[in-house]
């Protein structure tokens, strides 16, 4: 089992910036894909980005990307996301999940951080 834990949420304006921690303990392996969804008060969870083990293969959504970096350090198991020129559209619970390597479907997943954009 993997435990996944999501911190550095919070209230900001618009145009400002957030970073949120994704830090994995138990049967952790540097081997998982890790990703960041998001859902929104009445939509659906949405796909925002992910990162291979290695960090060399990196997918954003149309709708964050140019100002939302994803990054992680193996060393800590820490998963990062980076949100610059955050909009009023970003509010949502944010969700880190991980998957091994080859498993299409996401396996483990946090309990979720808020992030509130104020415009």
């Amino acid at each position: 089992q993997v435990q996944l834990v999501e911190s550095g949420g919070g209230l900001v304006q618009a145009g400002g910036s957030l970073r949120l921690s994704c830090a994995a303990s138990g049967r952790t392996s540097s081997t998982y894909v890790m990703g960041w969804f998001r859902q929104a008060p009445g939509k659906e969870r949405e796909f925002v980005a992910h990162i291979s083990w290695s960090g060399g293969s990196i997918l954003y959504a149309d709708s964050v990307k140019g100002r939302f970096t994803i990054s992680r350090d193996n060393a800590k198991n820490t998963v990062y996301l980076q949100m610059n020129s955050l909009q009023s559209e970003d509010t949502a619970t944010y969700y880190c999940a991980g998957r091994r390597i080859g498993i299409q479907k996401y396996e483990y997943w946090g309990q979720g951080t808020q992030v509130t954009v104020s415009s």
